[in-house]
Order: structure tokens, then C-alpha cells, then sequence
């Protein structure tokens, strides 16, 4: 038993835990960006992705609990560790050497700071609406939410979309190093293997970071345009 209670607070387990919470949260930024970019399939697409979503119920709330929950998990083992990292060496050295730490790795605390409040904004804007609520009055031919011209309108304001542009520049830097990092907290770790965990670090965190931005890109470039009828209010 007390070996347990050791295991508890030990950051091993906090490691376990932000890693395993990581791997979740990045899975859901692929999917939650494959969805967004049916945008460039048009609103029919984008209305009906939205309302299968929708469709739901109960499990979509349930969905979203949980991702709360591997949220919460994630920032308290990050703040955690990097508590225990700091106490563990109070005294801070005249000159310091970043030798094979790089700057994402450096300043992950501070990005995932940012992020997280860009995260409570995002909600506020496309999904309660508290910072839009004229977006509820919105509804295509069918009579369906229009989720497309919402997200169209939203980017239309340039500075919401610089807002959005630079919350995904930093969580691409924020994940290059974090993705890394997961493989080698859950035992991903030999020189054999190191070059395409990080070339795959690399290539996720691009693909996720390029992918969120080109919807507001889209919008501000005219690739993507309100459909016939939809007024800016």
C-alpha cells in the first residue's frame, strides 16, 4: 500500500498521465480539424457535418466532458512538474546554457498558458456564442443551424482572424515538443528510432497547425465566401 501511495505522487505517474491525456487531446485536434475543413466543401457539407454532430445528444455532451476532463488532467500534471522542476533546484544559475533544450521545450508552460485561454475565447465565440449571439439566428435552406456562414462571418473580422491565426502558430510550437515528448514519457525512446519520432513530432503538429489556419486564410483570401443571400451584419 505505501508502495502505491509513492507511485500516486510520484512524477512518473504525473508524466503517465500528461502524456496519455496529450496523445487524446492531439487526436482530437486531428479530427476536430478534418471537420472544420469541409469548409471548402461548401455549406452543405459543412451544415451536415455539423448537424451529425449535433445529432448526438447526450453523447456529444458526454464526448465533450471527457475531453474537459484530459484538459483539466493535462494542465494540472504540466503545472505539477514543472513545480517539482523548479523546487528541485530553487537557485537559479548565473548564466544559463540551454544546451539540448530547445525553445518550444522551454516554454511549453507559457504556450499552453496561451492556449488555454485562447480555448476558453474559442468557446465563448463559436460554440455558446456569449461573445455573438446574433451567429444563433443564422440557418441555411433546410432550416439547420448555419454553422458555415457562422464560421465565415467570424473570420470575416480580420483581427478575430490574426486572434486565431496566432493561437495556431502557437499551438503548433507548443506541440512539436509535445509530441515528442509523449513518445519518450511512454517508453518511445531509442536512437534508433528518435529521428522519425521527431520528423513525425514535426510533421503532426505542421499538419494540425497549417490546417486550423487555412480556414481563416480561406475566409480573409475570398477561397471561402458566404453563400447567395447571407447578409453581415
Amino acid at each position: 500500500m505505501a508502495a502505491l501511495v509513492r507511485f500516486l505522487k510520484s512524477s512518473i505517474l504525473s508524466k503517465v498521465v500528461m502524456a496519455a491525456t496529450g496523445l487524446v487531446l492531439v487526436l482530437f485536434l486531428l479530427g476536430h480539424m478534418a471537420g472544420n475543413l469541409q469548409m471548402y466543401l461548401g455549406q452543405e457539407k459543412m451544415n451536415t457535418y455539423a448537424e451529425t454532430l449535433q445529432g448526438l445528444g447526450s453523447l456529444l455532451w458526454v464526448i465533450r466532458a471527457a475531453l474537459f476532463v484530459f484538459l483539466v488532467l493535462h494542465v494540472i500534471t504540466s503545472i505539477k512538474l514543472k513545480w517539482e522542476n523548479y523546487t528541485a533546484r530553487p537557485e537559479q544559475y548565473t548564466v544559463k546554457k540551454y544546451v539540448r533544450a530547445s525553445l518550444s521545450s522551454r516554454t511549453m508552460i507559457w504556450t499552453g498558458v496561451m492556449i488555454f485561454l485562447f480555448l476558453t475565447y474559442h468557446l465563448l465565440h463559436f460554440t455558446v456564442r456569449a461573445t455573438n449571439p446574433s451567429y444563433g439566428g443564422l440557418f441555411d435552406a433546410l432550416g439547420r443551424p448555419d454553422v458555415y456562414s457562422m464560421v465565415v462571418i467570424g473570420y470575416s473580422n480580420v483581427l478575430i482572424a490574426v486572434v486565431y491565426i496566432a493561437a495556431m502558430l502557437l499551438l503548433g510550437f507548443h506541440l512539436f515538443h509535445a509530441i515528442e515528448s509523449m513518445f519518450q514519457t511512454l517508453g518511445v525512446n531509442h536512437e534508433k528510432y528518435n529521428p522519425f519520432i521527431h520528423g513525425l513530432s514535426l510533421t503532426v503538429s505542421t499538419i494540425i497547425m497549417l490546417g486550423f489556419i487555412s480556414i481563416p486564410v480561406g475566409v480573409l483570401f475570398g477561397w471561402i465566401e458566404l453563400p447567395a443571400g447571407v447578409i453581415v451584419l
